[in-house]
């Protein structure tokens, strides 16, 4: 079993920056890796950035430049640093984690692969 711990949401102006912390605990977590996903109301939850724990990040194109993933294994705590904040940025945003097999990099960005969820915390991008 996984535990996802989710903090950091909030609220910010356009233009502004948030970061986003999912401290992660359970067996062989570091067997995991972490994705970020979002879900704004009436759409579906869509996958935002991911990153192993090697180092390697991957990012939907409409927050490259702006959203950087990383990670601290020391901790296994995963970060998102989210800058240059859009409104269309706005959701509910989530970390989730899963096995770090060798189908991972073709399927990372579809929910149905991470086994386990955070709680979810709310971004919202306003002036």
């Amino acid at each position: 079993q996984v535990q996802l711990v989710e903090s950091g949401g909030g609220l910010a102006q356009p233009g502004g920056s948030l970061r986003l912390s999912c401290e992660a605990s359970g067996s062989n977590i570091n067997k995991y890796n972490i994705a970020w996903f979002r879900q704004a109301p009436g759409r579906e939850r869509e996958f935002v950035a991911a990153i192993r724990w090697n180092g390697n990040t991957y990012y939907l194109d409409s927050v490259k430049g702006r959203f950087t993933a990383s990670g601290d294994k020391s901790k296994y705590t995963g970060y998102l640093q989210m800058n240059n904040l859009k409104p269309e940025d706005t959701a509910i945003y989530y970390c989730s984690a899963a096995l770090a097999t060798s189908d991972w990099f073709s399927y990372k960005t579809s929910a149905r692969i991470y086994d386990f969820w955070g709680q979810g915390t709310q971004v919202t991008v306003s002036s």
